[in-house]
């Protein structure tokens, strides 16, 4: 038997569920010094935690509760968003069903006068959204007096969601002597000090592990160039042609872009943010889970909650802000046992951060290319081979238009028309940047050239006598590439391509030639577009670079002589050894005034 330390009725509703093994998360929780306990508890997505805290709860509720009527209510499940409410209360219904347990479920955008009625009717376990139990227990319509349990799940969302004054209150209007069980994927202070609060020799269970990792779920990263961030997005769709699938932006301005773009490709996408009305999210919901909508594009908080069956594909089209945040992410797919992909959107100069974070994250991600135009359309034939060949249930009327259509049209002609129909509904893939000449992600800084000298991107100088040079502040250490760079000062600078020159990257900055007839009107563009401080490519300094570019090495100041004259910059590259002299050190000999401060 899987779960021993279990009564009978929760152990028969396991099975018929399909329960074989318990996860590491309920095996944790049914330990012997874990049960009777306050619990803090960090287990990753999609883990099974409703069930864990459900069997933490079940020994307790029905030796309290019995089978007898329900009356007020023993446990208080409370959790940030109302889609994670219902998916906490669905879970525990069929749980405690074979005991006769009675759930409760009180959220906002639900009728606030038959959670009334529901309570005063009585129940066993009440699950709810801070803000909307906290109105009930003002309201008096919420007994907290005979709880024995009260479970925070995805606390650290709640606080960071402004909900610490509604927990707050509700902890306080609960038994001093009720176990609490709290869930948090991070330990940030405010949990802490929350747990030390309310709780009593908490015992702290992790389940993370040194493996990380969701075994469920292939975790993939593309570099591109940060102008081909959106027909990333739009080739990794038509390459997977996921049932659904959810693309991750971090704020809501970039989910309203994004879902306009996809919508105007073709896509069927719906938007979550926090823009959203609870009506749209439950529409976009509903649309995801009928099959009426495949993309859903979401920031990390509106998508707390969300479960549906048929999500493979995790789209992170901005990179995360955290270790943990990529796993939230990236932990909406591979559930219940369902392989999922998770693939990282990773613009050049971020490489170097999200290794950092997926070694933090103890994630194993393979570095793979965007899909290209080829591949997707090899992808196509394969599917459309498939889909054309498997064997249809039809109708009399059916083939009977079969035979008439056979009648007027030749097995090729009626054959080339089934294809134009299947791939006039597919938005045609996009054509990226060729990166393929550059080194692997992972490979060392400057794979490309010596980390002293500096790379020039070969381009035809011919129109290019009368240029002028300018500087970016960032170089090869910040992974900069003429394939990305280029497109850049274009955007920025509101010029073509034929009007940047030779480009050259050195270890900290990188020097380009502007035609001088673009001159002015790079500048005032560059100045518009300028957003110092910023993370993004408005953060770039572009400026006038008076010497020039220097022909080696790391950027040095121009040397002056006696008469103030600026002297080119010194040509030895960094890879030159140093020479120090040799012999005794020549006696001090003061500096003669020139002639003119004489």
């Amino acid at each position: 038997m899987p779960f021993p330390e279990l009564p009978p009725l929760i152990l028969d509703a396991l099975t018929a569920q399909g329960y074989a093994e318990s996860t590491p998360v309920q095996a944790a929780v049914m330990e012997p010094d874990a049960i009777g306990r306050d619990l803090v508890v960090s287990a990753q997505t999609g883990s099974g935690k409703t069930v864990a805290f459900g069997m933490a709860m079940a020994a307790r509720l029905l030796e309290v509760g019995g089978n007898g009527p329900a009356r007020a209510p023993l446990a208080l499940v409370i959790a940030p968003t109302r889609e994670l409410a219902l998916q906490v209360s669905r879970e525990l219904e069929w749980l405690f069903a074979k005991a006769g347990g009675r759930i409760v479920t009180c959220v906002g955008g639900m009728n606030a006068a038959m959670e009334r009625k529901a309570l005063g009717q009585g129940c066993h376990i009440v699950v709810g959204t801070p803000g909307r139990l906290r109105d009930h227990l003002e309201r008096g319509s919420l007994d907290c007096s005979a709880l024995q349990y009260v479970v925070l799940d995805e606390a650290d969302e709640m606080l960071d969601m402004g909900f610490r004054e509604d927990l707050e209150e509700i902890l306080d209007a609960t038994p001093a002597e009720r176990k609490t069980l709290l869930f948090s994927a991070t330990m940030p202070k405010p949990i802490v000090a929350l747990a030390k609060r309310y709780q009593k020799d908490a015992l702290r269970i992790s389940t993370v592990g040194d493996d990380r990792g969701h075994g469920d779920i292939v975790t993939q990263a593309v570099a591109v160039s940060p102008a081909d961030i959106e027909h990333a997005v739009i080739n990794l769709l038509r390459f997977h042609e996921a049932a659904t699938a959810m693309l991750f932006c971090a704020t809501r301005d970039n989910v309203r872009h994004l879902h306009a773009t996809l919508i105007e490709r073709g896509f069927a996408a719906v938007a979550l943010s926090g823009e959203h009305s609870q009506s749209e999210r439950n529409q976009a919901l509903q649309a995801l889970r009928d099959g009426r909508a495949r993309v859903c594009v979401a920031t990390d908080v509106a998508a707390r909650g969300i479960d549906v069956a048929s999500l493979s594909l995790v789209i992170h089209v901005e990179v995360p802000r955290d270790a943990e945040i990529l796993q939230h992410r990236s932990g909406r797919t591979g559930r219940a046992g369902k392989k999922g992909t998770a693939v990282l959107i990773v613009p050049y100069p971020r490489r170097r951060r999200l290794e950092g974070m997926l070694k933090q994250a103890r994630i194993a991600a393979e570095w793979v290319p965007v899909p290209s135009a080829e591949a997707i359309r090899a992808k196509d034939h394969e599917r459309l081979v498939e889909t054309l060949v498997a064997p249809v249930e039809a109708s009399g009327e059916d083939r009977a238009l079969a035979a008439q259509l056979v009648e007027q049209m030749s097995a090729t002609d009626l054959a080339l028309a089934l294809i134009a129909a299947k791939r006039g509904a597919m938005p045609e893939p996009e054509e990226l940047i060729d990166l393929s000449g550059r080194a692997a992600p992972m490979g060392p800084v400057g794979a490309t050239g010596s980390r002293g000298g500096m790379d020039e991107a070969p381009r035809d100088r011919t129109d290019f006598d009368d240029a002028v040079w300018y500087r970016m502040d960032i170089g090869r250490q910040h992974e900069a590439d003429p394939r990305w760079i280029l497109p850049l000062l274009c955007r920025r600078g509101h010029v073509s391509r034929n009007q940047i020159g030779a480009i050259r990257i050195a270890p900290n900055e990188t020097y380009f030639q502007l035609t001088r007839a673009a001159e002015d009107k790079f500048r005032d563009a560059v100045k518009r577009t300028a957003d110092p401080g910023s993370e993004d490519e408005t953060g770039i300094r572009i400026e006038p670079a008076p010497g020039g570019a220097p022909s080696g090495g790391p950027r040095r100041a121009p040397s002056h002589n006696s008469r103030g004259e600026a002297q080119p910059p010194h040509s030895r590259g960094t890879n030159q050894a140093y020479i120090k002299p040799t012999g005794p050190k020549p006696p001090y000999q003061p500096r003669k005034k020139p002639a003119h401060q004489k």
